[in-house]
């Protein structure tokens, strides 16, 4: 694979030093490339290099900060140009942000929550052993995908409200009753979003 799509060179711009040429998993590929010139002999020189029988019905095109529309052709046939697409669970569109992603996790992150609402419920159960469920079922699915972020202050915030109204629902704190953030995630040892999202880059 890396000899198909690099041998030109032309990937996109990652770091000062680096080119970033394809993501790909098992099965799924996404080329990267700054033009639609560049893309188009990528994909011809993919799909000759490696005898790849390209799914047109499942390729898509994305463009990012461009005023090109030349299709993207595969035998003749132009790709579906699509303003956003889901990459190995995560979402990428045309703003080239975050911000979607994020969207979509808090809302499968809070469907996770409300299903679990009779071990929120529990009398039974203790508020650490609640904690350590919320954690597992639902603070991971949040997370998902959380070090490929752009992590801007509007997305750290986002983050740290569904969190935290989370865990006062756990520890049952209601209106008029309210505690600091801090004494927050001290009771539910928990540590800041954005301080989370940094370990799981360096890993």
């Amino acid at each position: 694979m890396k000899t198909s799509t690099s041998e030109g060179k032309h990937g996109i711009q990652w770091t000062s030093r680096m080119q970033l040429d394809n993501l790909d998993f098992e099965d799924d590929l996404a080329l990267l490339s700054q033009t639609q010139q560049q893309i188009q002999e990528k994909t011809n020189s993919v799909a000759a290099a490696l005898g790849l029988n390209i799914h047109k019905g499942k390729s898509r095109i994305l463009r990012y900060n461009t005023a090109c529309t030349n299709p993207v052709t595969i035998d003749g046939e132009d790709l579906e140009d699509v303003k956003t697409f889901t990459y190995l669970g995560s979402i990428i569109d045309e703003q080239g942000g975050s911000d979607a992603d994020v969207k979509a996790r808090i809302g499968k992150a809070r469907a996770a929550y409300l299903q679990l609402k009779n071990i929120w419920n529990s009398k039974q159960l203790s508020t650490n052993t609640k904690v350590r469920i919320f954690n597992t079922n639902v603070k991971t699915i949040l997370l998902y995908g959380a070090e490929t972020w752009r992590t801007t202050k509007a997305i750290i915030q986002k983050i740290r409200v569904f969190i935290n109204s989370c865990l006062r629902k756990i520890l049952r704190i209601r209106r008029p009753d309210t505690i600091s953030n801090n004494v927050l995630w001290e009771r539910t040892n928990q540590i800041p979003a954005e301080e989370e999202i940094r370990k799981k880059r360096w890993k």
